[in-house]
């Protein structure tokens, strides 16, 4: 007799490439509350999460951000923020080994 009491076998795992680390993080108001857009190196979004998360803290704490992200390589991946609010993000950059 079977000793999976009728419940289904996982299926095979399915071994793909994993994504690259998170490279920039970047504090940012939008619409009245901050948030954190999580990007590659690409910039390239794969996260945005409440700004106020623990995660957040651990990930940025003991770096420097640089203020502003009005620069031209955040164009397109920060289309949808208004001027005043890209002058007065915070951008952080992670150190690619901690964060492989």
């Amino acid at each position: 007799m079977d000793q999976a009491f009728g419940i289904e076998s996982p299926g095979q795992h399915a071994h793909t490439a994993h994504r690259k680390p998170t490279r920039y993080v970047v504090v940012i108001d939008s619409a009245g509350s901050t948030i954190a857009r999580l990007f590659l190196e690409s910039r390239e979004q794969v996260a945005e999460v409440d700004a106020g998360a623990e995660e957040i803290a651990l990930m940025t704490r003991g770096l420097q951000s640089e203020r502003s992200a009005l620069g031209e390589e955040w164009d397109r991946a920060l289309q949808g923020h208004s001027t005043a609010e890209r002058r007065t993000a915070d951008v952080y950059t992670l150190d690619a080994k901690s964060t492989a």
